[in-house]
């Protein structure tokens, strides 16, 4: 990967990310493929939407169709034909979430998480490796290691074993890439380590100072946020995390989240994001615009000719009416999915590149500003 810091405006961050697949200019939002494929989209509406990278999930394509088949299909870019960028997470926040629900499935221990299918309740086994193993297969363009998460809030005692987890994993998994790419496998991936902590700054400090020091990672991530804390916590937490961050690679917050969390969060120097909310809410007829959240399913736009949002340019707002997209949803008919993903994505992806924009022109506090203003009213 190659890495440019193309300005600043205030701690705000606009960079330029060069991989396998093209290039990715931040601040970016990363539409979630959790099935190699964003739910209600094909690879033309991303490519149509400007989207130059989007996420899948190792734990369910790990699980279905299997690492292998991927790669036989030509990886991740030839089994679903979108040609640009992919991240792969590691599959270990969806062993926390079976934690997280039922005590007796994501058991980690020292070596890695042993966890069910939720297919079919067979037993498997993830280890600092092993999805490395499987991110090879689908030739993601950035992996993710293995962490422990855990819930907030949660014990001391919990979360400093989950530092010193997280730390032992990551040692071993850039310990194993870097044997890897000498036998000329995953040469063309990227690999981020992922910071852990919970809203403690000492703990955070710790996990941070320790896996920055593994200077052969190419980008951090901050972890174990949004999963039960207060939003200002979360806040205060990347505040505090983005110093001890290096400055020439990649900070990237997972899995947050909502347009003011991206807004906050780039303000304090966060280069890229993920999130399922644009999608599911969407496809539960909550839709995202200048002026704020709008519930199409409510009674008031049966008849209204408007736009979701008129200062919107998506394929969405220019063909279709507030009216329309209501009848779809009542009727439970599909159309409304792609429709209402359409222009939840396009607001996003829009978003973050206006905010680039800002920062370029160092600009970025005004934006800021004007980004609450527009929801006042």
């Amino acid at each position: 990967m190659k890495f440019k810091l193309d300005a600043t405006s205030g701690n705000a961050r606009a960079t330029t990310l060069t991989m396998s697949h093209g290039e990715v200019q931040t601040p970016v939002f990363m539409p979630v493929g959790t099935q190699a494929s964003v739910k209600a989209l094909d690879h033309n509406d991303m490519l149509n939407l400007g989207a130059k990278i989007i996420l899948g999930n190792t734990y369910h394509m790990y699980l279905r169709p299997g690492s292998p088949t991927i790669k036989k299909m030509g990886g991740l870019h030839g089994f679903s034909k979108f040609p640009n960028n992919f991240l792969t997470d590691s599959g270990g926040f969806q062993a926390f979430s079976l934690r997280k629900l039922d005590g007796k499935n994501g058991k980690p221990d020292p070596n890695g998480i042993t966890f069910k299918s939720h297919i079919d309740g067979s037993l498997h086994y993830f280890t600092p490796k092993s999805v490395l193993d499987a991110q090879y297969d689908f030739n993601s363009d950035i992996m993710m290691i293995l962490d422990d998460l855990v819930a907030l809030p949660n014990t001391q005692e919990r979360i400093n074993l989950s530092i010193e987890r997280t730390t032992q994993w990551a040692k071993e998994a850039i310990e194993y890439h870097m044997a890897q790419k000498e036998k000329g496998i995953g040469v063309g991936q990227n690999i981020f380590a992922i910071i852990q902590g919970g809203t403690d700054k000492e703990f955070r400090k710790k996990s941070a100072t320790e896996l920055c020091a593994l200077t052969d990672y190419d980008g951090f991530a901050i972890g174990g946020l949004s999963v039960g804390e207060l939003n200002n916590e979360m806040y205060d937490t990347v505040e505090w995390t983005t110093q001890f961050m290096p400055k020439d690679k990649p900070r990237y917050l997972m899995g947050v989240g909502t347009p003011e969390d991206l807004i906050e969060n780039i303000d304090r120097g966060v280069d890229m994001f993920d999130c399922v909310m644009p999608t599911r809410n969407a496809r539960n007829g909550t839709l995202f615009t200048t002026f704020g959240r709008l519930n199409i399913r409510g009674a008031k736009f049966k008849e209204d000719p408007k736009p979701i949002d008129e200062a919107c340019e998506c394929y969405t707002c220019q063909n279709y009416s507030r009216a329309y997209l209501n009848h779809l949803y009542r009727s439970g008919e599909m159309t409304y999915f792609r429709l209402a993903s359409l222009h939840n994505l396009h607001y996003y992806l829009n978003l973050m590149r206006e905010a680039r924009e800002a920062i370029l022109n160092d600009n970025w506090v005004q934006f800021k500003n004007d980004f609450y203003k527009k929801r006042e009213k």
